[in-house]
């Protein structure tokens, strides 16, 4: 339901904000301004997003948490896909994802929002009677199946 209303919402505003801002300024004006934020925007979003990933392979090498990478990477991504979407609205809204500490309480308002589990070796608790490991051997007592019919010539035996 939320993501329809994007849908009819945010080109709302952006129309609205096409025609203000034009009226101000005009049409050449706002047009190039719309250009520059998507170039500018390209260029943050490859930046941070190679420093995001870099975090995040130091993040697997150190055997650390990845979440806060992944998530940054993740909104620099969402915000990329914004300043590349032409209007005010989507570019104002791309250009705050780029900024680490709007990105930072971003990801602390989403990690209160979840309920996240951690495992670690050894941290298995089994919920479930069926969970359970038994270790053992066996011995395979199936009997050899005897054949119906004679070999083709196309196989080995």
């Amino acid at each position: 339901m939320w993501l329809l209303i994007a849908f009819i919402i945010v080109p709302m505003i952006e129309i609205a904000l096409f025609i203000q801002v034009g009226g101000l300024i005009g049409v050449w004006w706002t047009l190039l301004i719309v250009l520059a934020t998507a170039i500018a925007g390209s260029y943050l979003v490859r930046t941070q997003g190679s420093r995001e990933f870099a975090k995040l392979q130091r993040s697997f090498s150190d055997m650390q948490d990845p979440t806060e990478p992944l998530a940054n990477g993740a909104m620099i991504l969402f915000a990329g896909a914004l300043l590349l979407t032409p209007g005010f609205f989507t570019d104002i809204a791309g250009l705050s994802l780029l900024v680490p500490g709007i990105r930072r309480k971003a990801f602390l308002w989403l990690r209160s929002r979840m309920n996240i589990n951690t495992a670690s070796p050894g941290s298995h608790h089994p919920q479930h009677p069926r969970d359970r490991v038994i270790d053992a051997e066996f011995e395979d007592v199936t009997p050899d199946k005897k054949p119906t019919h004679r070999p083709s010539g196309w196989t080995q035996h």
